[in-house]
């Protein structure tokens, strides 16, 4: 299958990177958000974060920002939609607002386009049941930040066939992606830990074990972590942190992926991590 033009649903965080990514190697991106304000931010963070990726990136040195520009089309519409080889939706970890866009997206896209569902929690399965053709939707698990982060974690849902599986392997790989393949359970493997991980050192925080500045340094210098696990979350957005582990805590019914009370708190105050400014650290916006 001949991949050209890939659909991006969803310009929040993650959205914005997967296009950037996708620019830089030379795809023709469609980027879609139905808020304006959303698209201010994103053409302002493709911007900023191009100077990185051709810092850490040797391979797309020689391309300049007006080419990336030249690769992205952003829209608030389906118009473009049948062009589109692969759609990558990347909109936020709620099931009602993902059943909506899939709905949409059965209406409006070649019978050939391959889906992409880029999740952390949500069900692969559940969401292939909501199109006509299942064995094409797989699961697409970037990591924050897309650029940088070589590792993407490839969901097979139920029905996913071994084709979709294939091409996917090689789209990914085509933009210097190291695709690893996982079957379709609650939080697959990186959220079924990592969650567990940020809800107990959040904990740590609320029990006044330590302060968590020390929290993340003792991953950092004890684990050998690039970033500790509560900057890690903040990166995340605690919102998305609440939902992911009462997904979990719904799935597996274990008491250890309950949001501690310090989490939810935080939440409900709006104190949401690096895109609100404050989370368990202080952001310049």
């Amino acid at each position: 299958m001949n991949i050209q033009t890939i659909a991006v649903v969803g310009a929040g965080v993650m959205g914005t990177d997967v296009a950037l990514d996708l620019a830089c190697y030379g795809y023709n991106v469609i980027l879609k958000d139905i808020d304006s304000e959303a698209m201010d931010r994103a053409r302002k963070k493709i911007s900023n974060d191009f100077k990185l990726v051709k810092m850490v990136k040797k391979d797309v040195k020689s391309r300049t920002l007006e080419d990336v520009w030249g690769q992205i089309s952003f829209t608030s519409d389906y118009d473009r939609f049948g062009e589109a080889d692969f759609v990558i939706e990347n909109i936020t970890e709620d099931w009602e607002a993902k059943r909506k866009v899939y709905r949409e997206l059965r209406e409006v896209c070649s019978p050939d386009t391959l889906y992409a569902v880029n999740t952390s929690c949500i069900s692969i399965t559940k969401v292939g049941s909501l199109m006509p053709d299942p064995e094409k939707v797989i699961g697409m698990h970037f990591m924050n930040p897309v650029p940088v982060k070589e590792l993407v974690e490839v969901i097979r849902g139920e029905h996913t066939s071994d084709e979709t599986v294939d091409v996917s392997r090689h789209f990914l790989e085509s933009f210097k992606k190291v695709p690893v393949i996982v079957n379709d359970f609650p939080g697959f493997v990186t959220n079924r830990v990592l969650m567990l991980t940020i809800n107990e050192c959040i904990w740590s925080v609320q029990d006044g074990v330590a302060e968590p500045a020390d929290v993340d340094k003792i991953f950092r210098l004890g684990f050998g972590h690039k970033m500790g696990p509560l900057a890690t979350a903040d990166l995340i957005g605690l919102d998305t942190i609440h939902h992911s582990l009462l997904v979990l805590y719904d799935s597996y019914k274990d008491p250890k992926f309950r949001p501690c009370p310090l989490l939810v708190k935080m939440v409900d105050a709006g104190y949401l991590g690096k895109k609100s400014g404050k989370g368990f650290f202080q952001y310049h916006l």
